[in-house]
């Protein structure tokens, strides 16, 4: 196994702090200290080389919030902006190539290209063998983030990287939440959380020889033509998991065939054939697009939050079978999102007109309004 070095000098090196605050800058122009680190940025970048250098940047103190995540209850912990975002950016310019290489193709989320639409690509591509994919396990670990251990996550990063400055770095974040997990919402952690599983994804493919694997995050779905085999490899996985990652898979695992109920993953339930959106998601979608109706029948503007919605949902339309619900429901509201748009959203930006036709373009791509 190959394991990589000289690496700490290149994420000290200036041109990469400054492609570092760059990236993690985006979206982000209304913090105060992005503002402040923009007024001179060779300055804090120089602080932050020292920092590294000398060895004396401490990771601060995690801000906490609690979001509500479809019924769950999740800590949110984040970072400040200078020096933690901008270090955790510097890291990961130079070692996420060091983790793609590591990572399986059925590994998916919080990952460049591997989101849903990826996930779901992997799934339908699967489906397509129905006798090989009749039967479905899907299962997913408990409380994953917060269970991720410590000393096992810092053997696991030593067996790739040899660089010892760059390891001692590594573990100084990983060791800054105390006791067990690495903290939702760091920018390092979700890189974090896919390497810890990244040599099951390999001991599912390459010693249970698992053909049919998508991983989004610990949601799995394994897929074969036999429910004895599914059985059995959950077993396996249980057992490896425990012994060798102290990790526990929850207790609400199925095993089912897939045509009676269909795959219930990322949103979606996947069939052979054909995808629906989730039920729940459904509801929610038309309950959303009522309302967005019920504005433009009275001639109100939508809200920003409606507008968002309407557009997020198209785009999960257009990942399955959803072309009647986007004519019965998104349609009629195109007019609600081209007025918003060209109240709000151009108002007062140059080239107000060339903006809103591209716009309307994009709806006429989607098939939204008729071609002028």
């Amino acid at each position: 196994m190959k394991r990589h070095g000289d690496i700490f000098y290149k994420i000290c090196a200036m041109e990469n702090l400054r492609e570092a605050h760059r990236n993690a800058r985006k979206d982000k122009l209304f913090y105060k200290e992005v503002k402040m680190v923009d007024q001179d940025p060779d300055k804090y970048l120089k602080e932050i080389q020292e920092m590294l250098l000398n060895d004396t940047y401490e990771v601060s103190e995690y801000t906490v919030s609690i979001i509500n995540d479809k019924g769950k209850e999740r800590e949110l912990e984040k970072l400040p902006y200078f020096p933690d975002r901008i270090i955790q950016w510097a890291i990961m310019l130079q070692i996420e190539p060091i983790f793609m290489e590591t990572f399986c193709t059925h590994t998916c989320a919080s990952i460049k290209d591997r989101g849903i639409s990826k996930a779901l690509d992997l799934l339908h591509g699967y489906l397509e063998d129905v006798p090989g994919t009749q039967y479905c396990l899907k299962i997913d670990v408990r409380k994953f983030y917060p269970s991720i251990d410590h000393d096992i996550l810092k053997q696991l990063l030593a067996r790739k990287i040899k660089d010892q400055r760059l390891l001692s770095l590594l573990y100084k974040i990983v060791d800054s939440v105390p006791g067990t997990g690495v903290p939702i919402g760091s920018y390092l952690s979700q890189y974090l959380a896919n390497f810890y599983l990244a040599y099951f994804d390999h001991y599912l493919k390459e010693e249970l020889h698992q053909r049919y694997v998508v991983r989004y995050m610990d949601d799995i779905i394994i897929l074969s033509d036999s429910k004895e085999q599914l059985h059995e490899v959950r077993r396996k996985m249980g057992e490896y998991l425990e012994t060798r990652l102290n990790l526990v898979l929850k207790d609400n695992w199925q095993v089912f065939p897939v045509d009676v109920r269909g795959i219930d993953f990322i949103g979606f339930r996947c069939f052979h054939g054909y995808t629906l959106l989730r039920k729940r998601t459904c509801i929610k979608f038309k309950n959303i697009m009522r309302r967005i109706q019920k504005k433009q029948e009275a001639g109100l503007l939508i809200s920003y939050s409606e507008f968002c919605s309407a557009n997020s949902y198209c785009g999960w339309l257009d990942m399955c079978n959803g072309y009647r619900l986007k004519e019965k429901y998104i349609v009629p509201v195109a007019p609600s999102l081209m007025r918003y748009y060209e109240e709000v959203i151009a108002d007062g930006k140059k080239n107000k007109v060339v903006k809103i036709n591209k716009y309307r373009k994009k709806l006429e791509k989607k098939g939204l309004v008729k071609a002028a």
